[in-house]
């Protein structure tokens, strides 16, 4: 794997941005989600879209898979694709609450003790297929699913409400999901 790469993901602010911003709340007003089930978003999400950043820059099929740890937090395993190096990159790191398991605001980090915000601000709550996550400030933003595709009217609605809450909607970057071809 390309250890410089590995710090890059998802979804997730690191450690410099921690050593930047000191910050792992969300952004001055948007709050996460209420009424949040830690059990139902357990697995893989599939990164669909994210405002554009050092550490994913050059990598696609990006995905996350959370899972528990035995002190109680949450496996972070943060996978994408280096193009120009043509092979895979994994970071493995670790999220906890920072208040009420009940609301989707965890504190995430890859290089302990510096963490960053994991903000889930918008939720397909019936069935916990998509997500809108933010970082502590408007500069980081991931829409995820549960598939490496999403209805197009889902993504429409999730940039629109990303927009109405000020994060910079047409900087989006579109994850190329589309099956890669044998080498």
């Amino acid at each position: 794997m390309n250890s410089l790469k590995s710090t890059w993901l998802v979804y997730l602010v690191l450690p410099a941005l921690a050593l930047q911003s000191g910050c792992s709340g969300a952004p001055d007003g948007v709050d996460p989600v209420t009424g949040f089930e830690l059990d139902r978003y357990l697995g893989t999400w599939y990164e669909i879209a994210r405002l554009d950043h050092r550490f994913e820059r050059g990598l696609t099929h990006i995905s996350a898979e959370y899972s528990m740890r035995s002190d109680g937090g949450v496996q972070v395993v943060n996978r994408g694709f280096d193009v120009e190096a043509g092979e895979w990159d994994e970071a493995i790191g670790k999220a906890y609450f920072t208040g009420d398991a009940s609301v989707g605001q965890l504190k995430v980090s890859f290089f302990g003790p510096f963490y960053g915000g994991y903000n889930v601000i918008e939720l397909d709550k019936a069935d916990y297929q998509y997500s809108l996550v933010a970082g502590p400030d408007r500069d980081y933003l991931w829409l995820l699913s549960r598939t490496p595709s999403l209805d197009p009217s889902i993504i429409e609605g999730l940039v629109s409400k990303a927009a109405d809450l000020g994060f910079a909607t047409d900087d989006l970057i579109f994850v190329d999901q589309t099956p890669l071809q044998k080498r």
